[in-house]
């Protein structure tokens, strides 16, 4: 993991353009992932730069969890990650708000089973190998399901490895089934078919978000620019839900995302069509980001804290998330 701004300081100073904001070294450090969003395309042409007239250097990572240990760092001060890992990190006392809802569960993630594996349903899970990424939503969906179905860790392996290493384990026929998000769902779906996606997962009872956090003291020194950040996010968001034919297989768009985040246009669009995602006043609403600990968001990082304490993945719960929550970004936003 690039380590070259350990000691980067988390203050910041607001310059003159609207939503500009610099943190010490000259300039803000955002991490992002893999997953497909419209508003990707904005890190690609430079267009969350433009908008808020701030230096950023975004830098992709394979997890939430590699997204945090990077914020703890201090290398490291708004980031792209899913809500297991963000209840894990803040059970464990990194102070961050998430200040925009990227996704909610949809079948943009998905437990995905090898053809000829003799997994044909939930049961046949029992005496598998399985894998998801550490700590990730997945993994912990992953978990989940497997409780519900009164599968042990006895009845089943679950390897926690990196995405990248997961699919060379498919590749090598090492295992029977993953719980992934793109790139390797589209991978593993080459030669594997869908049992749950994370829809279902959260029907049954373990629903996820994925969501941009920034470390408090970036937060509370610099609303302006996480409200233009949200304001760039939107815009692509809106255009994906209106245009269709803008984030085709053969759009500009499209090879704009396969460029910056790997696999093919066709990849990338279709990835895209798999989102549930959510409108600013309905994150702004009690339903998601607004409320304290009695929001949408606040309930979903306890109570996955809680199956994690559970499975002795942390050992901490804390009595609120609340304050890891904040609807000030997208509230107002259109």
């Amino acid at each position: 993991m690039t380590k070259t701004l350990r000691t980067l300081l988390l203050t910041a100073l607001t310059v003159a353009l609207p939503f500009a904001a610099e943190a010490a070294g000259g300039k803000i450090v955002i991490g992002y992932q893999t997953d497909a969003l419209p508003s990707s395309v904005g890190i690609a042409n430079g267009d969350f730069a433009k908008t808020t007239g701030a230096t950023i250097d975004f830098r992709k990572f394979n997890s939430g969890a590699d997204v945090f240990a990077a914020i703890a760092s201090g290398d490291v001060q708004i980031g792209y990650v899913g809500s297991s890992p963000f209840a894990a990190a803040t059970s464990r006392g990194l102070d961050v708000k998430a200040f925009h809802l990227a996704a909610i569960s949809g079948t943009d993630e998905a437990l995905v089973v090898r053809n000829g594996s003799g997994i044909e349903k939930l049961s046949d899970l029992k005496g598998k190998k399985l894998a998801a990424a550490p700590v990730s939503t997945d993994h912990y969906q992953l978990l989940a399901l497997l409780k519900q179905e009164k599968i042990s860790e006895r009845d089943a392996q679950v390897f926690a490895i990196p995405q990248p290493e997961i699919v060379a384990a498919w590749n090598r026929g090492d295992i029977d089934g993953a719980f992934v998000w793109d790139p390797a769902l589209t991978e593993l779906k080459k030669n594997g078919k869908v049992l749950l996606t994370s829809k279902d997962v959260a029907d049954r009872g373990a629903p996820t978000f994925s969501a941009w956090v920034a470390t408090a003291s970036f937060a509370k020194e610099n609303p302006a620019f996480l409200k233009g950040f949200a304001q760039v996010i939107e815009k692509y968001s809106a255009s994906f839900q209106t245009d269709k034919a803008a984030w085709g297989a053969e759009s500009d768009n499209a090879k704009a995302l396969a460029k910056l985040l790997g696999g093919t246009p066709a990849d990338q669009a279709a990835a895209l069509s798999n989102l549930s995602l959510v409108p600013p006043a309905q994150q702004a609403s009690a339903a998601w980001l607004g409320g304290g600990e009695n929001g949408g968001a606040a309930k979903i990082l306890k109570a996955t804290a809680e199956f994690l304490k559970e499975q002795k993945k942390i050992t901490t719960v804390l009595p609120s998330y609340g304050g890891f929550v904040t609807p000030d970004a997208v509230t107002n936003l259109r």
